[in-house]
């Protein structure tokens, strides 16, 4: 891959998305974002779309315009997710609706047109978000940790149909880092959470970000398909 590197990163408004975003903008690499909401982020290697990640034809656009822009895709980093921390009898079906399509149907939309993509130069790296909530089976997390372990399953099948075209599928499960998404959780289930871990500490986004940019070397052309959680369980 080229240096310095294309990147798009999706939900790169705040959070974990924004924090990837002064990464590898740090790195010199150029940067593509994509959220919902306007980006504050004034860079020159630095380009923001407004969109939901589930619009097909507005995705569609958006890596048309990369492709114009830059005529390459070097790595994608599917950060975009949406929560619903309730339990399941309390559960409307309007939030499962948009927890699956955000984090299921998005996630796919953007890997399909990123392989798409890179396909053209015959490398490239996939990056998917998942979370701890899978191998914990969290309980009140139903719809949010079944919506994860379906990308995981996504990542790991992609891995296997775009490996032709050079490119490489991996997931990393962040454990709890404080974010908009977990700012109301009670801090007594936050605590249980961070108690199971091998580190029982809080993560942070460098952590994401050591895994993120791991799977994204050059190097790590012979690993795909891999979920790796942070914090140890």
């Amino acid at each position: 891959m080229a240096s310095p590197r294309i990147v798009l990163i999706s939900g790169s408004r705040r959070g974990i998305g924004a924090g990837l975003v002064n990464y590898f903008l740090a790195l010199g690499d150029t940067v593509v974002g994509c959220s919902r909401g306007p980006s504050g982020l004034s860079h020159e290697q630095h380009t923001h779309f407004e969109l939901d990640v589930a619009d097909e034809p507005a995705v569609k656009r958006m890596f048309r315009d990369v492709r114009q822009a830059h005529g390459r895709l070097d790595v994608l980093v599917n950060n975009a997710g949406v929560a619903s921390m309730n339990h399941a009898m309390l559960t409307p079906v309007d939030s499962a609706r948009q927890v699956l399509d955000t984090n299921v149907i998005g996630t796919f939309l953007m890997c399909r047109e990123a392989a798409k993509l890179m396909r053209r130069a015959g490398v490239g790296r996939i990056v998917n978000l998942s979370t701890v909530a899978v191998p914990l089976r969290l309980e009140g997390e139903a719809l949010y940790a079944s919506s994860k372990a379906a990308v995981e399953m996504l990542t790991r099948v992609l891995a296997k149909e775009f490996s032709d075209f050079g490119v490489t599928v991996n997931a990393v499960g962040p454990s709890p880092i404080k974010t908009d998404l977990v700012k109301g959780v009670p801090p007594d289930k936050m605590d249980a959470i961070i108690d199971q871990q091998h580190i029982p500490e809080w993560a942070s986004v460098n952590d994401v970000a050591n895994i993120v940019e791991f799977f994204a070397r050059p190097e790590s052309r012979f690993v795909t398909g891999q979920v790796i959680y942070l914090g140890g369980f």
